[in-house]
């Protein structure tokens, strides 16, 4: 007799008390998850809202246990850790706070554990829930910065994942190193740093499979605030010192060739950008936004910049660094991060 897998959930919150509550309803409404063992763990990282009060209000109606942690250090990636390490489950299931699980979330998760039995990580189908729809016409094109994830009902191999929704084995997990120590730096507070979980989807990807896995399907909800221009800018500027800051990890050339390679990328994305303003300009001017369309382009050339400047040595032990340490070949032209494609 197999036995049944078990998954726990963890959520990771910084003062969004409202999101965190409808998230938790959501789990809470979880049907047909018989044959899946779970739990629900939220890391504090610091709230001074209503936080702790949503969770001990929530746990009350859990079909499942649910817990609260507080993990002082600020940021994703230590809430994480936390999160990872005070969990008991074979699997981990990173849910953000802001997401709204499909009813049948666990028990596809459950159902997909048990086909895939050499997955290392999966992650669903993570569709856009707008606070106004429609939501401005400069947003259009922009969906990777929210995490949306829609690539078809069949299941497919991937090199990478989003955070929103991620699955990870518990013991490939630990066999990355990930738990001992990260290259990059995720959401620190209110700080729109990004980077963490696709290192975390890549370390996982460079010695196991990973999936994507159509039926487990959530929402992600993206407030009114989160489509301002100047929000997104910051974000697609953010996502583009990522994209670099990934690149140079999984590196696995000369080191010589590196700066070729970044120099001729940050030219094709500025290339890319510039033609999409244009463009937009020219069928819809309400969607015209040239600082928005440069902005990818504009955080890989700060990352290029910043990483010039430091120690020699240390850029020599970054440049290929996962790609060293896991003796695997990169499979991933150019960075991830759901980046536009040069």
């Amino acid at each position: 007799m197999k036995e049944e897998p078990s998954i726990s959930v963890v959520i990771c919150t910084y003062n969004n008390a409202a999101t965190l509550e409808r998230a938790l309803r959501h789990l809470a409404g979880q049907r047909d998850a018989d044959g899946v063992s779970w739990d629900i763990l939220v890391v504090d990282n610091n709230c001074t809202d209503r936080t702790r009060d949503v969770v001990h209000e929530c746990a009350a109606s859990m079909p499942v246990p649910c817990c609260l942690v507080t993990e002082r250090e600020q940021g994703v990636n230590p809430a994480r850790v936390a999160g990872v390490r005070q969990s008991a489950g074979a699997w981990i299931a990173f849910v953000d706070d802001d997401c709204m699980l499909e009813p049948d979330w666990i028990r596809q998760a459950g159902l997909f554990i048990a086909e895939h039995p050499d997955a290392g990580a999966f992650g669903g189908q993570v569709i856009l829930k707008w606070e106004h729809e429609p939501p401005p016409a400069y947003v259009a094109g922009y969906g990777y910065a929210f995490a949306e994830t829609r690539l078809g009902d069949v299941a497919l191999a991937r090199d990478w994942l989003v955070g929103a929704g991620m699955v990870v084995r518990r013991t490939a997990l630990v066999a990355t190193g990930w738990l001992d120590g990260q290259c990059l730096e995720d959401r620190i507070g209110r700080r729109l740093v990004s980077g963490g979980d696709v290192e975390l989807g890549l370390r996982i990807a460079l010695q196991f499979e990973v999936w994507y896995a159509p039926h487990c399907v959530l929402q992600h909800s993206i407030p009114l605030r989160r489509t301002e221009r100047r929000y997104l800018r910051r974000l697609v500027f953010g996502l583009g010192r990522s994209s670099h800051d990934v690149a140079v990890l999984e590196w696995n050339s000369d080191p010589k060739g590196w700066w070729r390679h970044a120099f001729g990328r940050a030219g094709r994305l500025a290339a890319d950008g510039s033609r999409k303003a244009l463009a937009d300009f020219a069928r819809w001017r309400a969607a015209f936004e040239p600082v928005l369309a440069l902005a990818f382009a504009a955080g890989w050339a700060t990352g290029m910049a910043a990483f010039c400047l430091v120690d020699r040595r240390d850029r020599g032990i970054r440049l290929g660094r996962l790609s060293r340490v896991h003796g695997q070949k990169s499979r991933i032209p150019g960075g991830p991060l759901g980046a536009p494609r040069a």
